[in-house]
């Protein structure tokens, strides 16, 4: 009997210190119980192999310590192996087990704050092939040269590992990935969804199978009722196609060419000298020299003959009337 009673005692002592570390999450809620300190997970952000490549490390002071890599008590209804992102945050959740879980600091990209629901991971990738969408490669011209995807390395956006997450089977373009700008995290990024460490994506690739299960809070830190997606983007109107028009030969007619130069105003302007008065023709002189024939288009008619000029006086020119030879200008 004393032993069994040693027994109980023991196992009645393992339960409080369980139960010391782990405190019932009501009780936490009701401020009857405070919540087990964050552990850090110590040398997590040291350099890495990684096949052909060798992942930096991060100098670990230079990260705030709430998005350090840690366990923590995380009151949860979940199962083991659920992701719940909170953006608002900046944090990924990685439930462990009953009121626990693995904590990652997060950056978040602006589609990021405006998507919230449920997903799966669908698909892992390392070294992912990172493609720039169109609209990026608008902002960003620079870009272009990746437009049919940049391979998986050191400098590729998308970090050394990708989930690919789907909603109804539907890829609706959001990925939780790596960074090899670690100094985003815990800041907004300019693009992009889920960020995380290299280091701490790789260690979430290694623990998380296809199928698993995504939750991602409102941006106000509330789970989520349904899915939101952010409105579509506009799309890009196409420039106007103006159709070329072709220039048209303009033919003056015969016996204008010696018409006066109206002025701005109408009337006609002042030669500067006057010209000299030509001898009136004489229609019965010969000449020996034929007129010049200016060859025409076989099936236009023949130029009739020229008429002789009015001599030309010094006589200051009127202003042309308002009907006559102006209506054929």
């Amino acid at each position: 009997m004393q032993g069994i009673g040693m027994k109980l005692a023991s196992a009645t002592m393992v339960a409080l210190l369980l139960g010391a570390c782990v405190p019932n999450a009501a009780l936490v809620d009701a401020g009857l119980a405070e919540p087990p300190t964050p552990q850090l997970i110590p040398d997590v952000y040291a350099a890495r192999a990684d096949g052909t490549y060798t992942v930096p490390a991060v100098p670990v002071e230079k990260v705030p310590v709430q998005y350090q890599r840690q366990s923590v008590y995380f009151p949860t209804e979940e199962v083991p192996g659920t992701i719940i992102i909170n953006p608002q945050a900046r944090l990924l959740h990685l439930v462990t087990g009953k009121n626990q879980a693995i904590r990652y600091g997060i950056s978040v990209g602006a589609a990021g704050f405006e998507w919230s629901g449920e997903a799966i991971v669908a698909n892992r990738r390392p070294w992912p092939t990172w493609t720039p969408p169109p609209e990026m490669i608008d902002r960003k011209p620079e870009l272009a040269k990746w437009e049919k995807g940049q391979p998986g390395g050191p400098t590729n956006p998308l970090g050394a590992r990708a989930l690919y997450l789907e909603t109804n089977g539907r890829d609706y373009g959001y990925r939780i990935h790596g960074t090899p700008d670690w100094q985003s995290i815990g800041r907004n990024a300019s693009s992009g969804c889920i960020r995380m460490i290299n280091q701490d994506v790789m260690d979430l690739y290694e623990r998380v199978p296809a199928g698993a299960k995504v939750i991602v809070m409102t941006r106000d830190g509330q789970m989520p009722s349904g899915l939101t997606l952010p409105p579509p983007a506009p799309k890009k109107p196409k420039p106007a196609v103006v159709a070329a028009v072709e220039p048209k030969e303009v033919v003056v007619p015969s016996g204008l060419g010696n018409l006066p130069m109206l002025s701005p105003m109408g009337a006609a302007a002042e030669p500067d000298e006057a010209p000299a008065p030509e001898a009136p023709a004489n229609p019965t002189a010969a000449d020996d020299t034929p007129p010049a024939v200016t060859p025409t288009a076989p099936e236009a008619p023949a130029a009739p003959a020229p008429q002789a000029e009015a001599p030309v006086t010094t006589t200051p020119l009127l202003p042309v009337p308002a009907t006559g030879a102006s209506d054929s200008l």
